[in-house]
Parts: C-alpha cells; sequence; structure tokens
C-alpha cells in the first residue's frame, strides 16, 4: 500500500498576533509547528502502516524552505519520505491555488491508495484545500474522518463525524480523507527516528519540476483576495447596577430601550 500525507507548517497561534495597520499575520519571531490536524492525518497514514508492513507513507507540504524541519518532525515520527514543493511563484496562493501546486506534486510522486489530510489548517481554517485537491486528482474525497473502521486492497469504509452523531460511509481506493482530533492520538518522535531523520534527503519541486506555468499557481492563479484581516476590539468594561431589584431591573430596561435591544 502507498499512502501519501498533505502536511503544512503554520504559525502556532497561540502567540500569533496581527498587525493593527498592515491587517497581516506578525511571523517574525512566532514558533512554526504542524498543523495539529494533519498530525492525526499523518498518525492515521502511520497506524496502517504498523498494520500492514508493506506500507510506505510519503509526506508531502508546500511552503518556504523552513518547512524542511516540520518534514523531519514527519520522517522522526515514521513517515518514510517527504517532498516539499516550494518556489517563489507558489507565493501568494490561495486555496484554490494551493491545490492545483499539491495535486501536481502528488501526481510527479506517483499513484496512491489512500491521501490523507488534516481536516483544516488552524492559520486558515477553510478546510477546502483537502476536497479540492481530492477532485483535482478525479478521486472521491471523504470529509472529518472520527474512525477508520476497515480497510482492504479496492476500498475502504470510516466513520465520519456529524455534528449529532456519525455515518458510516465506504467508498473505492484511491481515495481522499480529511482527518479529525478524534481520530487518534499523534505519535511521539522516537530517538532513532529523530537521528535517522537528519540522514534522509527531502526532495524539493519547483514550478517547473511540476510542470506548472506562471498562471496555474501563487498570486496569478488566485481568485480570492483577503480584503481585510483583524483582531476584535476588546469589550468594555461591565457594570454593576446598585438599588433595590425593582430599581435595576428598571434602569436596565430603560438602557436596553434606549439601545433599541427591546
Amino acid at each position: 500500500m502507498k499512502i501519501c500525507v498533505c502536511a503544512k507548517q503554520v504559525p502556532d497561534t497561540n502567540e500569533v498576533k496581527i498587525d493593527p495597520v498592515k491587517g497581516t499575520l506578525i511571523r517574525t519571531g512566532v514558533p512554526s509547528i504542524l498543523n495539529p490536524d494533519d498530525a492525526n492525518a499523518l498518525e492515521a497514514a502511520l497506524c496502517l502502516k504498523d498494520k500492514y508492513p508493506d506500507t510506505k507513507v510519503y509526506v508531502v507540504s508546500m511552503g518556504p524552505a523552513q518547512a524542511d524541519y516540520m518534514l523531519r518532525e514527519c520522517l522522526a515520527m515514521g513517515a518514510d519520505e517527504a517532498v516539499l514543493l516550494s518556489d517563489r511563484a507558489f507565493g501568494g496562493a490561495d486555496t484554490c491555488a494551493t491545490s492545483v501546486s499539491i495535486a501536481a506534486g502528488i501526481k510527479k510522486i506517483g499513484d496512491f491508495d489512500i491521501i490523507f489530510g488534516g481536516r483544516q489548517a488552524i492559520d486558515g481554517d477553510t478546510a477546502q484545500v483537502g476536497p479540492q485537491v481530492a477532485h483535482r486528482l478525479g478521486i472521491p474525497v471523504i470529509t472529518y474522518v472520527e474512525a477508520i473502521e476497515e480497510v482492504s486492497d479496492k476500498k475502504i469504509r470510516v466513520r465520519r463525524q456529524l455534528e449529532d452523531g456519525y455515518e458510516l460511509i465506504e467508498t473505492a481506493l484511491p481515495c481522499f480523507l480529511t482527518c479529525v482530533k478524534e481520530l487518534n492520538t499523534p505519535r511521539y518522535m522516537s530517538v532513532a527516528g529523530i537521528m535517522d531523520a537528519y540522514e534522509k534527503e527531502i526532495a524539493v519541486y519547483g514550478r517547473e519540476d511540476l510542470a506548472l506555468t506562471p498562471e496555474e499557481c501563487g498570486l496569478k492563479a488566485s481568485p480570492t483576495r483577503v480584503f481585510k484581516s483583524f483582531t476584535p476590539p476588546p469589550k468594555g468594561k461591565g457594570e454593576m447596577l446598585s438599588g433595590t431589584v425593582n430599581e435595576m431591573a428598571a434602569e436596565l430596561t430603560d438602557r436596553l430601550r434606549k439601545a433599541h435591544l427591546i
């Protein structure tokens, strides 16, 4: 079995801030991490590798050169090969353009039985790239996978998370699965895995390697634009009313009426 995992390096949102003037993320000095949902996707692939020893797991990521560190983390966890899609031409890509580049990268590596990806990235929260990549590859996609029930040579049955329950879905292979955190608990890197990870070579593909034109990737291929990004202003301080119950109720009612809330 041959499995691909789509992973992304993201800024740690616990420490990220937004430039109030430019409306963009301030990435300087902010540590980067493996996107949490992608870690669950990788763990799902590694669990299948544990069950089927002849399985080979590839990790594919699109990003700047420093994403190399994140990919080596994936190798240290147990992935066999890692590929980085990196080119200045990819800069400014929205989800549509990103899916074009990732699909091209997957096609270059070869055919896969299963492609895993996280539900969404914490720096975008769109949950669009996975389904778009599946569409461009012409394979079925199942989102919000919370459990893998059965895998065979030609099909897979999974449990898809719903707001008020779940549904069992069976589909033919190859397919694309987007994973949620309830699927598993990602394993830690092993010492031996860390040592091996830094001895492996990570393949880097650019636009020309993927046979893409400048109009098919990056900002030029992005139909969406971010108009404005900002952090909500802090709420005002609360105020305590005083007096009897009837007096406070009357004052509160009067204020709500003046604010046209009642």
